[in-house]
């Protein structure tokens, strides 16, 4: 029925991307059409009545967005067009969109499936803004020109595969039999993104189609391609960590007392009151990306079909998407010793923030990282369907396809995806931190007289390196799946029934090779050359306002920088290699065994004298989980300096090999009812149950995420641990959806609905201590050598911080004389003199790491578990009208989205919260125009502000995404009937994306984004 919906509606260029707001389609809708006369669609009008018409006839709520003709969809990106559709908005990677949220549910919780075949997911990316291994389909990877529509399934149905609580979303490609005889098209566009630096201004985005039919003789061939580049940049700002402590007023002349190791006489300002929540920001850091992105996608369909009852389609999906981001930052940090002269909180809020913090310290590193990152994701799916009209009553299908991702490393020669080279300038003796307007800011004070090349400049002569680490992640996750579905009609109505197979198996690998160089102390100035470095304005954002920041930085090419010193500082002992580390930390394989039957009965009939549809419907599925993991246990943390440790790994040590296997069932019912109260008013109602299972990181079965908590346990900081939970139940949500709408004039129409979710299964966090493998803390209170470096301290008359407890113990385990470039050096607890000059010599000439006298440390260990129970809420409301025959046309919709379990940002720092993330209100506003040749569309899209985590970094901070709106247009003018000209463009007002934490001055994040327009041309033969 579907393919018979698309052969016959021919609409013009811009007609999908208006209809992506408001048109619906369902897989179920009302059979008696069949018999319809063909009808031939022109113009946005005409096309939006007919998608006005297929909303009123269809059973339960199920939104769409449909090409306009082969190869013609509103958008190069699906998501992009998805976000018009009420109720969905979009998480965007670059600016571009990447993934979907549905009524609040992000993507691990909608269900993708490409020709209702359920798609593997693999879309790694390293960084702060990649992905990580997750069950959620990236609709980046898929380019639009092969999509004939897209079927969004916002209420339960037996007949639709499980695991979207959101929404399933079913995406479908064009087929050569639904259009007799030849088609082709060719469409070029020329893309201009404004954030580009160094890529090329101009980058190509080429797509073609052809298809051949022969419907007397039964066969068909189609071919789509297209090849997309985009080169582009970024600026962003982002905060390591917020510390959460409770204010005491001893903490004023008492360092040990709180988060703050203030300098003797230090002036604050609007001190919290006691007992009252406060923060400490780690540091500040800017940084720039340069990214490429080259997408490559291919369709093949042979169709066959030698009577009027058999169809055959043997399809090959191919999308291949490379991504690539050289990055690099500046990072102001606090050292946090005896250091801070000046804070002003603002402690007007919740938690009392600092929004100005000065600190005098060094000479010490001002760091300029460098980073490159590369990743190739791959889509192969072959799949076969033969549909068999057994009798006129009875149709049978059956469905099997072979589909496998990847995301792999695209490294180069070091075969990794993710090189940092850290190197700095060991001249910063001041700096200050300023959270009071909306984009943060920093100063420094510099000084190469000590320990820089001593020529009074802040030039590349003083840069020089530290640690260099090579990372290494991949996915690759492969479906099988079968199904046989079937379909018989009597008088009224019809029944459906149906069994599948469905075999998933997904790997997940990462490794990280960590090499001192210089070390953070910055052993060697100039040891990388000055030809090497080139000064870059880190500071010099677009739209972002960061004028009174230091105006410096540098930029390098990691690749290069990373061999260079490899090559430098290898020895045969060391182990230094540019290449990534084989021996994986992380080797996880999952493999999930779901079989499925499901049977539903469709009925038509009159209540009242009033025509009503009814759809009820049950579907079992049984799962069987089998999770192992391979990995190397820690033999403990190296501590290097002040906050900075590594996860030391010893090659020698064997595997540690753990398997968890679990089932469980599900018996989801559904229901739809619809009846027309009017023949221009309809009411509808809905309740199911629908599952989402749990993501796939947290179904390993490894321990993972070693860290040290940003310091020494003896002074406060928190060992923290991850251990994943195989035996996790799905997700289950009860759905109730009611709604009525009002036909009140042709192509025009008001729609309003409520929804309620009661979800049961919400994955929480259970935070317990535990102990792993034997690792020793050399931090702790209770080892020996902490307690004599303390005692020391104290009797010296020295305040105790990460900074004074390092060297002290430095000094005290090697008691005997070094000579550096910076001079002569003896250790012993009697000649520590609390100098920085002192501090940086023993922290870049030692490493401390666990003796056999030290406690076995103690882990706060975060595990999923099924432990909490939430209710989602709200209601949708569209509109669209046509203004006579003026060509003017309008469509609206709002979302609201509510929920009973939020973030308390007053809770303990120390307890968990569980909250629902991605509530929030959206809206689009669009308006239309069509007349003699010109189609016009501009669209404003809304989503409020949002949780997006609930537990970030060791205090289990919020992380609230700010709201966000943006604007796109589009305008084209079909020269003839072959030849169409368009111009578009994305985010016209340069929109930027901002997240802060338990306050608004506690950032988090934030990216400075710009437009992009293209230009293209589409010929039809």
């Amino acid at each position: 029925m579907l393919n018979t919906l698309q052969k016959n509606f021919r609409v013009r260029p811009l007609t999908a991307a208006v209809a992506s707001i408001i048109s619906l389609t369902a897989g179920s809708m009302a059979y008696a059409q069949d018999d319809a006369e063909e009808i031939v669609v022109t113009g946005i009008k005409a096309s939006l009545q007919q998608a006005m018409d297929i909303k009123r006839d269809a059973v339960g709520v199920v939104d769409a967005i449909n090409a306009e003709d082969m190869g013609k969809f509103p958008d190069t990106n699906l998501a992009e067009s998805m976000q018009r559709i009420t109720g969905v908005s979009i998480d965007r990677s670059n600016g571009e969109g990447s993934r979907i949220t549905v009524r609040g549910f992000g993507g691990d919780n909608n269900m993708v499936t490409l020709n209702g075949r359920v798609m593997p997911a693999a879309s790694l990316f390293p960084g702060a803004g990649g992905s990580g291994v997750s069950r959620a389909f990236d609709f980046s990877n898929l380019a639009s020109e092969s999509v004939a529509g897209v079927e969004v399934y916002k209420t339960g149905r037996a007949s639709v595969a499980t695991g979207g609580i959101g929404a399933s979303v079913n995406i479908k490609t064009a087929k050569p039999l639904d259009h007799d005889g030849f088609k082709a098209s060719v469409g070029a566009k020329a893309l201009s993104d404004t954030t580009n630096r160094t890529g090329s201004d101009v980058t190509p985005e080429i797509s073609g189609l052809v298809s051949f039919s022969d419907t007397d003789a039964g066969w068909g061939v189609g071919l789509t391609a297209s090849h997309q580049e985009r080169d582009s940049g970024s600026s962003d700002v982002t905060e390591n960590q917020w510390n959460i402590g409770k204010w005491t007023n001893a903490a004023l002349t008492d360092n040990s007392k709180g988060l703050f190791s203030f300098k003797t006489g230090a002036k604050v300002t609007n001190a919290p009151k006691e007992g009252q929540l406060y923060s400490r920001p780690n540091d500040l850091r800017y940084a720039w990306s340069d990214n490429q992105r080259t997408r490559d996608n291919a369709q093949l369909t042979l169709q066959w079909a030698p009577s009027d009852k058999i169809t055959g389609t043997l399809d090959y999906t191919y999308a291949k998407n490379n991504l690539q981001e050289r990055r690099g930052e500046t990072t102001s940090w606090l050292q946090n010793g005896n250091s801070i002269d000046e804070v002003i909180f603002n402690n007007t809020t919740a938690v009392a923030t600092p929004v100005y913090i000065h600190e005098t310290a060094g000479p010490r590193d001002q760091g300029y990282e460098q980073q490159f990152r590369k990743q190739e994701t791959t889509l192969k799916s072959l799949g076969f369907n033969l549909d068999f009209q057994v009798t006129d009553a009875l149709k049978l299908t059956f469905d099997a396809h072979n589909s496998k991702a990847e995301s792999l490393p695209d490294g180069g020669k070091s075969g990794s995806n993710d090189i940092a080279v850290s190197m700095g300038t060991p001249t910063q003796v001041a700096h200050s931190l300023d959270f009071r307007n909306k984009t943060p800011l920093f100063s420094l004070t510099i000084d190469d007289s000590k320990k820089g090349n001593k020529n009074g400049k802040d030039d590349a002569g003083d840069v020089g390196s530290q640690p260099v680490r090579i990372g290494y992640s991949d996915q690759i996750s492969e479906i099988d799946e079968y199904r046989l579905d079937g379909t018989y009609k009597f008088d009224d109505g019809h029944f459906d029934f149906g069994v599948q197979s469905r075999q998933m198996e997904s790997s997940n690998r990462s490794s990280s090779r960590y090499m001192a160089m210089g070390d953070w102390g910055i052993a060697n100035v100039g040891d990388i050359p000055a030809n090497m470095i080139t000064p870059f304005n880190v500071a010099n954002f677009d739209s972002l306002k960061t004028g009174g920041s230091y105006q410096g930085g540098y930029k390098a090419d990691a690749e290069k920088v990373a061999e260079y010193l490899v090559n430098l500082y290898k020895t045969p002992t060391n182990g230094y290699c540019f290449c990534y580390e084989p021996n994986f930390t992380t080797n996880d394989k999952l493999k999930e065994d779901i079989q499925s039957a499901y049977f539903q009965v469709g009925v038509q009939g009159e209540l009242g004298g009033m025509k009503t549809n009814f759809l009820v419907g049950i579907r079992y599925e049984s799962t069987d989980v089998d999770s192992a993991s391979f990995v190397r246990p820690p033999s403990y943390l190296e501590w290097q300096d002040d906050n900075d440790f590594a996860t030391h790994y010893d090659n020698s040590t064997k595997l540690e090999a753990t398997r968890d296997k679990s089932s469980y069932d599900n018996l989801l019912p559904s229901f739809d009812f619809d009846i027309s109260l009017r023949d221009d008013l309809k009411a509808r109602i809905s309740a199911s149950q629908t599952i989402a299972r749990a993501p796939y990181g947290n179904l390993s079965a490894a321990v993972t995420g070693f860290g040290s908590g940003g310091g020494s346990t003896a002074n406060g900081a928190i060992r923290v641990a991850n251990v994943n939970n195989p035996r996790l139940l799905p997700l289950q949500s009860n759905n109730v959806d009611v709604s009525v709408e009002w036909y009140y004039a042709d192509s025009s129409y008001l729609s309003a609905g409520v929804f309620e979710k009661r979800v049961s299964n919400f994955i929480g966090t259970e935070k317990t201590t535990k102990q792993f493998f034997g690792i020793q803390d050399q931090t702790n209170a209770q080892s020996p050598r902490v307690q004599a470096a303390i005692a020391a301290l104290k009797a010296g008359g020295y305040g105790v911080n990460d900074s004074s407890l390092f060297t002290m113990m430095a000094m005290i385990d090697n008691p005997g004389t070094f000579t550096d470039k910076d001079g002569t050096w003896t250790g012993g607890a009697a000649n520590y003199n609390g100098l920085e000059a002192q501090h940086q010599a023993f922290a870049t000439k030692y490493d401390i790491i666990p003796r056999s006298d030290d406690p076995v440390s103690n882990w706060l260990v975060s595990e999923p578990v099924n432990n909490k129970e939430a209710k989602l809420y709200g209601a949708e409301f569209a509109a669209q009208h046509f203004f006579g025959d003026s060509g003017f046309g309008l469509q609206a919709n709002y979302t609201i989205v509510r929920g009973d379990v939020g973030y308390d940002n007053a809770g303990d720092p120390n307890v968990s919260q569980f909250a629902l993330l991605g509530l929030s209100d959206t809206a689009n506003l669009v308006g239309m125009y069509e007349k003699n040749g010109w189609q016009a569309r501009i669209a404003y899209n809304w989503r409020g502000e949002f949780l997006r985590s609930a537990s970030q970094g060791s205090f289990r901070n919020p992380v609230y995404t700010e709201a966000y709106s943006q604007i796109d247009a589009t305008i084209s003018y079909a020269v003839n009937d072959n030849l169409t000209i368009t111009a578009d463009g994305l985010n016209l007002t340069g929109e930027d994306r901002r997240d802060h934490g338990r306050t608004y001055e506690m950032v988090e994040y934030m990216i400075d984004l710009g437009p992009r327009y293209t230009l293209g041309a589409r010929y039809t033969f």
